[in-house]
């Protein structure tokens, strides 16, 4: 594979002609390049009228690879040969390079030019293009390659650091301005002779003589480049192979797209969420543009207006600016009714507005670049969840959690700068552990998670905001007016028929079972635990009646019934003469559930064997049943009118490995979130269970 280089433009403040007495400087030998051993001229020659002047050199340079690998290839340093054309009319400094050593075996072509500043003449821009192209090498190519890329991008940097102390060097000896070249008088004899055969060594001539193109992909239009000065201002730092890769990407787009050209800043994210690897990037990029253009990206910010209920319920905003300059973006999340406002405007109108956040989070980036005179690209999400409880784990919400992370993380990638969470309850492990194996790892590695007050005090929220900006609600002094969120009255819920018009309700189905329940034949489901301190989440709603609901464990497996594996209701699940505390045990207490009421809950196991869930129909106070039916129940209610309740559930099961693994990974924040993991993760302690009824 051919590995390409391509530097920004880099501005020297000096005319081009003290430029070029610099340059001269560095031959035939270079004490500031360390690697550079010698030159010695091969071939000269100039134009009738001296404005051209070629040199053809060859170059010595000191080979910084690991011995071995020199002395396979027996060379202690390698040649390249450089041809030099400048032209004091046009003010420009052509440069060709290629390897003479290991030619056959390795392919280097270099091409760097010097010219006055378009904007500025009283400036010199340099820029410069390579090539490496390593076909074998004794079966060192992959590691050649990485030792060539090292060594020449180190090369690169030191490159205008050299001319920059020769400029200095000639200020210093009070050389300051070199008159530009102008023609000498031309006698009628020589205007004669130069009417004859051109110069072969002059810009006109053509042949072997002339000065050779360049290569049409390393040819860029005025308005296309970049300079580093701009890349330093507006980017922030980058190595020259990172530099190289944002230019390279640009250009292709430049050439391919048809549509809007994304800003630099942009391109640059993509870059880095794919560690500068460029055709990973590119197709990346591709994607999201297509992504954007389909959906109408671009017009988001001038078309979108979120609906009132959103604008008074959505628990989120913008509130200054974090320690770093970077757009601080506040969202309380556990003041906020998912479940009410999916209900209420549809999961098409939540994404699109958390697009409209991340749209108007990068105009933010770039006011407060210009702002604070510094580059700033990402912005910091303060997430409060106090009162985040079971209500937050309803499965359609975490669903649509879980596609709007795909597609903030697909097409916003490197936006998020540092995600503080603070107040984490006991429940966050369990939504943490559903969220993230979808959350990408250099995303994770910015989240900060406090438990508790944690995040008061040193360590805490003062080392990433200023004390002015810390919301009153945590603290602080600065009052924020982020909507406090709440309920969202189910008045305001969308109808049936309008979340049939939203696709919801085919998706809410999928998602969920349905279920009857019977006097005397509850409806049970049957979970197997493997393992010890897995996690069983349920989420149901009461459509019609009062139900209890319990939680069992049983040693051993209730005979199969006619239903279909997982879920059997009725039939004889246990023996009559079971009994309770020995051969199965309550490890939830039953839980009365009434009708239009929505639950979520989960529950942390102790031992493997079999759970059960079980409905059964609310009977009067003191009649709840306290065991298991049998099946003499089930029969009777079967062939007995009474009454019925209906309800739709969802359950899962994470299991110990994933749990655990989350439970490491938030550990492994920097965080205050000891006291949370010690009191969720500890195998030592009984069983715990969190159900929340919401109404």
């Amino acid at each position: 594979m051919v590995q390409k280089y391509q530097s920004p433009v880099r501005i020297y403040k000096y005319p081009f002609e003290l430029v070029m007495a610099a340059y001269e400087k560095r031959f035939p030998t270079c004490p500031q390049i360390p690697v550079f051993l010698g030159s010695e001229v091969l071939r000269e020659s100039r134009s009738a009228d001296g404005a051209v002047h070629v040199v053809e050199r060859s170059c010595r340079l000191r080979v910084e690879a690991p011995r071995l690998l020199r002395k396979i290839a027996g060379v202690e340093h390698v040649v390249f040969v450089q041809r030099n054309v400048l032209n004091w009319r046009e003010r420009t400094l052509l440069i060709e390079a290629h390897n003479e050593t290991f030619a056959s075996r390795v392919v280097v072509n270099e091409s760097c030019s010097y010219t006055v500043h378009p904007e500025n003449e009283e400036w010199t821009c340099f820029e410069q293009s390579a090539s490496l192209d390593i076909r074998s090498f004794f079966g060192f190519e992959s590691a050649l390659e990485k030792i060539a890329m090292k060594q020449y991008t180190a090369n690169v940097k030191r490159g205008k650091e050299v001319i920059e102390h020769y400029l200095n060097e000639l200020i210093s000896q009070g050389t300051s301005h070199i008159p530009r070249w102008t023609p000498a008088p031309v006698r009628e004899e020589d205007a004669r002779s130069q009417a004859g055969p051109r110069d072969p060594g002059s810009l006109e001539a053509d042949g072997p003589g002339s000065v050779p193109v360049p290569a049409t992909e390393t040819v860029l239009t005025e308005g296309d480049k970049l300079d580093a000065d701009y890349i330093e201002r507006y980017l922030g730092h980058l190595t020259p192979v990172q530099e190289s890769c944002l230019i390279q990407l640009r250009h292709w787009l430049q050439e391919t797209h048809k549509g809007k050209i994304p800003k630099d800043e942009h391109i640059l994210r993509f870059l880095r969420a794919r560690d500068f690897h460029l055709d990973k990037a590119r197709e990346m990029l591709c994607q999201s543009l297509s992504w954007r253009k389909q959906h109408q990206v671009d017009l988001l910010l001038q078309t979108w207006r979120p609906p009132a209920l959103l604008e008074e319920f959505y628990a989120g905003g913008w509130h200054y600016q974090d320690i770093d300059g970077r757009p601080l973006y506040i969202l309380r999340l556990g003041h906020m009714d998912t479940k009410g406002l999916m209900k209420a405007v549809g999961e098409e109108v939540l994404l699109k507005h958390v697009l409209s956040v991340n749209e108007e989070g990068q105009k933010r980036c770039e006011g407060n670049t210009k702002q604070f005179g510094r580059p700033i690209s990402s912005w910091t999400c303060l997430v409060d969840l106090e009162g985040l409880n079971m209500r937050h784990l309803w499965r359609p919400g975490v669903k649509a959690l879980l596609r709007t992370i795909e597609v903030v993380e697909d097409n916003y990638p490197e936006t998020l700068g540092r995600l503080l969470i603070v107040r984490a309850p006991r429940v966050f492990p369990v939504l943490w552990t559903l969220i993230s194996p979808f959350i990408n790892e250099n995303t994770r590695q910015k989240f900060l998670i406090y438990s508790g007050s944690n995040y008061q005090g040193p360590g805490g929220l003062v080392d990433y905001l200023d004390k002015e900006v810390i919301p009153d609600f945590l603290g602080g002094e600065c009052v924020c007016n982020v909507p406090e969120g709440g309920l969202v009255p189910k008045s305001l819920y969308l109808t049936e028929e309008e979340q049939e018009h939203t696709d919801q309700l085919r998706q809410w189905r999928e998602t969920y079972q349905s279920a009857s329940v019977l006097r005397g034949a509850p409806h049970e489901v049957v979970v197997e635990i493997l393992e010890g301190e897995s996690v069983i989440t349920w989420d149901f709603d009461i459509l019609r009646g009062d139900v209890v609901f319990s939680l069992y464990h049983s040693k051993q497996m209730p005979k199969p019934g006619p239903q279909e594996p997982g879920a059997r209701a009725g039939g004889k699940l246990t023996d009559k003469g079971w009994v309770l505390g020995v051969d199965y045990s309550r490890v939830e207490a039953p839980l009365v559930c009434r009708e239009g009421e929505s639950i979520q809950g989960s529950h942390v196991t102790r031992w493997p064997g079999i759970y059960l869930l079980q409905w059964q129909i609310h009977s009067p106070p003191g009649n709840v049943a306290c065991s298991l039916p049998g099946v003499e129940d089930v029969l009777t209610a079967l062939h007995s009118p009474g009454p019925k309740c209906k309800l739709l559930y969802y359950y899962e099961v994470l299991a110990s490995e994933d749990f655990r693994g989350s439970m490491s990974s938030l550990e492994s924040c920097t965080s205050g979130f000891s006291q949370l993991s010690a009191t969720t993760s500890s195998s030592s302690g009984q069983s715990r269970s969190s159900p929340l009824v919401s109404r």
